[in-house]
């Protein structure tokens, strides 16, 4: 007890009143967050009321997970507690964004099982920043469009524009279509198989077609192969061969499946998903259905 007759505390006492450990008082008092207000005879510590407080804000501040640096800061008055707060959440968003990195990697890699060289790499593609992922982009595009003028712009600055921009808080699944679409992008094959589809575009562009002519012609043939498909046309019929004309009119059958058959491609249609998936749209619809249809009764044509 004090010369004004406070009662004081030992750290046993202020233990049995707080539910703290003896251990965890000592340690914080050692630390310099809770300083003792007197000594006893014994050299024992002694704290007061104003110590019991300063206890509670202490083991609150600790259990939302602040240290004991910044908890100094505070009770020092160095710095508000809605100060260190704002601190806080933002270091807890960086650490949760990276967990959320850290379980769509793994997820990825307990579902593909991978091997730990092929994890490393899921790691590192999964934490590009925004900068390291447009530029994988537009080297992809720039590779699969070099020299050729002739290509239709729209459908070229429509790919320029389709860099993946993350989220701060991706979703498990948007990471891991980012991770399979960056090895995608940088696979020589599928790369080999853009260009092919370009190039053909190219060819029909130097033939005087419009910008955003191939566009049209796609939607144009989802359009009429969905309704074919609705009333149970099959490829190779006369009635399919009717939807061919009013698709094609005075082109070459021929030269058009060439070109569907390389862009009708599994993995050109994967890609687009993977676009959207990664973009946070959802599985986009690919129409391999309808393509498919046209490439089937484009072949039947041929083969009559």
């Amino acid at each position: 007890m004090t010369d004004d007759g406070i009662r004081l505390l030992t750290i046993g006492e202020l233990a049995r009143n707080t539910g703290l450990t003896v251990r965890t008082i000592r340690y914080w008092s050692d630390e310099g967050v809770l300083p003792p207000v007197a000594r006893s005879a014994a050299g024992y510590r002694l704290y007061d009321a104003e110590s019991v407080a300063r206890l509670e804000l202490i083991r609150t501040l600790r259990e939302l997970g602040l240290g004991l640096g910044d908890v100094h800061r505070v009770l020092a008055g160095e710095a508000t507690v809605a100060q260190v707060a704002a601190a806080h959440v933002a270091a807890l968003d960086a650490q949760i964004r990276s967990l959320r990195v850290t379980r769509a990697v793994l997820s990825t890699v307990a579902r593909r099982g991978s091997t730990a060289e092929e994890m490393t790499l899921m790691n590192k593609l999964a934490r590009l920043s925004a900068a390291e992922r447009r530029r994988i982009m537009e080297e992809f595009v720039e590779e699969t469009f070099h020299g050729l003028d002739t290509a239709d712009p729209v459908i070229r600055e429509r790919m320029r524009a389709m860099a993946v921009d993350l989220p701060d808080d991706p979703t498990p699944e948007q990471v891991d279509a980012w991770v399979e679409l960056a090895e995608l992008l940088q696979d020589p094959e599928f790369r080999a198989r853009m260009r092919e589809v370009a190039e053909f575009n190219a060819a029909d562009r130097g033939h005087e077609s419009p910008a955003g002519a191939s566009l049209w012609f796609a939607r144009r043939l989802i359009q009429l192969a969905a309704r074919a498909r609705e009333r149970g046309i099959e490829p190779g019929t006369p009635e399919a061969g009717e939807v061919l004309r009013d698709l094609l009119g005075d082109a070459d059958p021929v030269a058009v499946l060439e070109r569907l058959e390389s862009a009708a491609n599994d993995r050109i249609a994967r890609y687009r998903e993977l676009l959207s998936l990664a973009k946070g749209q959802g599985t986009l619809p690919a129409h391999r259905e309808e393509f498919a249809w046209v490439v089937a009764a484009l072949r039947g044509l041929s083969a009559r």
